[in-house]
This record gives C-alpha cells, structure tokens and sequence, in this order.
C-alpha cells in the first residue's frame, strides 16, 4: 500500500514538536508493515524529514494545491493525517471536502470523526447524546450572534476559535465592546467561534487515551495542571499523573473518557480535557485532540 502522510510544517506552539515524534513513529510503523511511505512535510529541522525516513519527501507547503497535486501525481492508496497535529487535520478536512480523497482510505480516526472533534457545535452535541457535560456555549459566525450568546451566558464569557492552531485568539472576553472586536479578527481565518460559559478557577486535567479499531481502549495516564483554568495550558506547569484528585473523581473521568472515545469511534491516540469545579466536584468536557 502507498501511504501518503501530512507533516506538521513549520514550528509553532501545539504544533510540531510532539508532532515530528509521532509523525516519525507513524512513518517507521508503516514502512515496518512493507508499505510505501510518501511525506508531505517543509520543515527541513525535524527527524521525519531527515534521508531515509519516509521512502519519498517532498519539502513543499502544506497546502491544498500541493498536495492535490502530490496526490495527481504519486496516487497514494491511503492517507495518514492525525499525526501531523492541527495542520495536517485541516488540510485533511479541506482536501476531503474538496473531493480530492475519492478512492483513498484515510488511516486511524475516520474525517467525520475528525470533523466532530474539530466542530465545536458538533461536538457538544455529540456528548450531549451519552449525557457528558460540556460549557454553555453557542456557536456563532457572526460577531451579532457572538454578542447575542454572550447576552444569555453572562459575562465574562469565554470564546473559543473553531479548526485553529494553538487557539488563535481564543480567550476571556470582559464586555460587549471587546467581544465584537476580537471575534471581528478572528473570524477572517476562521469560520466559527465558540462562545462559553467562563470556568476560571476550576482545575484542569487531561487524560490520554488509545483505542484500536475492535472497540479496544486503554487510559495512558492523565495529567493536571498546576495552575487552575485561566492561565494557557502552554504557560502552565502539567503533573503526571494527576495529584489532587480523589478517587471517586479519577474514575468518573477515566470511565468517562472511555465512554467519549467509544461513542465517537476514535482510532488511534486522543487527548481529552476536563475542567472540574473544585468546590463540588462538577466536570465540564473542554475539547477532544483526535
């Protein structure tokens, strides 16, 4: 089989670092099952692009037009898109939809999961069918529909972008006048916004999950940050494993988490992050990194 595998690009928070890792294993799991592996990756300082990792390397942007053409040209059989982190899933998205995947089966967690976890509207829906919490939010395409959400939430809210890198812009709004001008910016290069219910102060954790695609699942580890809700995750120091919470809770969302990865037909690696209110307990679902 012919995989074509999409690189992380360029260096940037929550981008490439772990991402060369993960892309690098993926490449040499491939090749060790016989199959042609053919990457898509500029970033010349990453082991995944170094000579006689993946069997082809083209050093080119990670962009629609190259890899259509990429994909005109080598006719790959397959294609690996979740271990290029947040650039490669929107390539991947974006070639799906414009009809360039037909006859190439994409590898691990399926686009419309993919698109599920990336859909912020989508994706708190989605849970809402097992009965798992999410933040109040409301999904908006417009600054009016942002400022009308923030109306029935209250303020401060937070407001999240949807299919972006490293959150681009996302953050704690404090009033109407700063909501309409953030959301104004992010909105040209992104198509949504979340606008949510503000958790500062809850504590937030994460747990690592891996499911196969026979519906068998496994918790890695969890982990917790130091700082409460509030202060970016990268800014943050992160415990592994988790060091305050109690028993009851660690399972809660250790069952929980294989409930999400179960109900959304994960395969593969996912991380997902819970915000808990630390005075009662209550968990809030954050997001879901197919």
């Amino acid at each position: 089989m012919k995989v074509l595998i999409l690189g992380s690009g360029g260096l940037k928070i929550g981008q490439a670092g772990e991402f060369d890792y993960s892309g690098s294993q993926g490449i040499k799991a491939l090749k060790e099952e016989g199959h042609k592996t053919i990457l898509l990756n500029p970033n010349i300082a990453t082991v995944q692009t170094d000579p006689g990792t993946a069997d082809v390397i083209y050093l080119l942007p990670l962009n629609v037009e190259t890899a259509a053409s990429i994909i005109e040209k080598e006719k790959p059989d397959a294609l690996l898109i979740s271990v290029g982190g947040q650039t490669a899933l929107n390539l991947g998205l974006k070639l799906h939809d414009l009809g360039y995947l037909k006859g190439i089966k994409v590898l691990g967690t399926s686009i419309e999961t993919i698109r599920v976890s990336e859909d912020r509207k989508l994706f708190c829906e989605k849970l809402d069918e097992i009965n798992v919490s999410t933040p109040k939010s409301y999904a908006c395409e417009t600054p009016e529909e942002a400022v009308e959400a923030a109306h029935k939430i209250g303020y401060p809210v937070m407001m999240r972008a949807a299919f972006s890198l490293g959150g681009l812009g996302s953050g704690k709004v404090a009033n109407e006048s700063e909501l309409k001008e953030r959301t104004s910016i992010v909105l040209k290069n992104v198509p949504q916004v979340l606008i949510e219910e503000y958790l500062e102060g809850y504590k937030e954790l994460e747990y690592e999950i891996i499911r196969d695609s026979y519906g068998e699942s496994l918790v890695i580890c969890n982990m917790e940050n130091f700082d409460p809700m509030g202060v970016h995750t990268g800014e943050s120091i992160v415990c592994a494993p988790s060091q305050t919470l109690t028993n009851r809770e660690y399972h809660t969302l250790r069952e929980m988490s294989l409930k999400i990865v179960e109900h959304l037909k994960i395969i593969g690696e996912c991380n997902i992050q819970y915000a808990i209110n630390p005075s009662n307990g209550e968990f809030r679902v954050i997001e879901l990194n197919a």
